[in-house]
C-alpha cells in the first residue's frame, strides 16, 4: 500500500511552503491534462504537509488546464493559525499561469459527541456489481481505478420506488438522478483526505448516467468535507445529480466504506456538452 503523496507523485522542496507535482500520464484524464481530483488531492497533500494538521474541508477552483509533461508548483499560505484549527490556501501554477486555487480548513478538536445522518444506500457488494463500461486511455488515471456500477439490493425500498416511478433499471442508477459506483484503487487504500478528493471528482460521470446520454464535462470546482479517515479497499460513491441547466451540471457525492461508514461529502459544478 502506498500513501496518497506517493501515489500522486507529490514532492516536497527545500521550501516548506512549496511542493511540486510532476504531471505524468498517471494523473491525467483521457484529454492528456491533469485530472481535477488529482489536482485537489495534490494540494491537500501540500496543505497537510505544511500545516501539520489534517484537512477538514477544502474547495478547489479550477482555472486552467495543466498538460502532461509539465510540473505544477503548489504554494501554501497559512493565513490563520489557532490552537486547534488552521485556515490556509494553496495555489497551483505552471510558470505564470495559475491552474488551481484551493481554500481549506485543517485541524482536529477534542469534542466527545458524534452525529452522522446519511446512511449508505442498500446496494449489493462490489463483487456482485458489473464493471463500469467506459473507454479508458491506457496509462491515464482512470486506468488505475477499478470501478463497478452499483446495483440495489432486490428487496430495497429504493428499488420499489424506482419501479413505481417507471424508471428503466440501469446499472448504477439507484434513484432519480442518483448514481452509485464502487471504486478501488490498487495501492491507494489509506482513505486519506487526498485520496477522497481524487475519488470525489465523479459528478461529471454521474451526469452521463443520469441523462442516459454520452456527455463530456469540465469541472469548475470540487469541494471535499472530511468526516472520517480510515483505510479501506473499496469506496462506495453515492452521487446525486441535482440538476443540469443551460449547459451546467451540479451534484454532490457521499463516500462510504463497505460497512457503511461515511467518510466524506463532496460537491461539484461542471460545464456539460454532448460527446461527439
Amino acid at each position: 500500500m502506498s500513501d496518497s503523496r506517493t501515489w500522486l507523485g507529490v514532492e516536497p522542496t527545500h521550501n516548506p511552503f512549496r511542493w511540486v507535482l510532476p504531471i505524468d500520464l498517471g494523473v491525467c484524464s483521457g484529454y492528456g491534462t491533469l485530472f481535477g481530483g488529482a489536482a485537489l488531492g495534490a494540494a491537500i497533500v501540500a496543505l497537510e504537509g505544511t500545516a501539520g494538521r489534517p484537512v477538514v474541508w477544502a474547495t478547489a477552483h479550477y482555472l486552467s488546464f495543466a498538460p502532461e509533461g509539465s510540473v505544477l508548483d503548489i504554494d501554501v499560505v497559512l493565513a490563520a493559525e489557532g490552537n486547534t484549527t488552521t485556515q490556509a490556501r494553496a495555489t497551483g501554477h505552471i510558470g505564470g499561469s495559475e491552474i488551481i486555487t484551493v481554500n481549506a480548513a485543517l485541524g482536529r478538536r477534542d469534542y466527545p459527541d458524534t452525529y452522522l445522518h446519511p446512511v449508505m444506500p442498500p446496494v449489493r457488494p462490489p463483487e456482485e456489481c458489473p464493471l463500469r463500461a467506459a473507454t479508458t486511455t491506457p496509462g491515464t488515471i482512470s486506468s488505475r481505478f477499478e470501478s463497478r456500477m452499483a446495483l440495489l439490493q432486490a428487496e430495497s425500498a429504493e428499488l420499489a420506488a424506482n419501479d413505481a416511478a417507471g424508471l428503466e433499471r440501469r446499472p448504477g442508477l439507484i434513484g432519480p438522478g442518483r448514481v452509485g459506483m464502487w471504486i478501488r484503487v490498487p495501492g491507494l487504500t489509506d482513505g486519506s483526505a487526498a485520496a477522497l478528493a481524487v475519488l470525489g471528482d465523479f459528478v461529471p460521470m454521474a451526469i452521463s448516467v443520469a441523462l442516459d446520454a454520452p456527455t463530456a464535462s469540465n469541472s469548475l470546482d470540487n469541494t471535499i468535507r472530511v468526516l472520517n479517515v480510515q483505510p479501506t479497499e473499496w469506496f462506495l460513491l453515492d452521487i446525486q445529480v441535482e440538476g443540469v441547466v443551460t449547459g451546467f451540471g451540479h451534484g454532490m457525492v457521499r463516500m462510504f466504506t463497505p460497512d457503511g461508514v461515511l467518510l466524506a461529502i463532496g460537491s461539484q459544478s461542471a460545464m456539460v456538452r454532448k460527446r461527439t
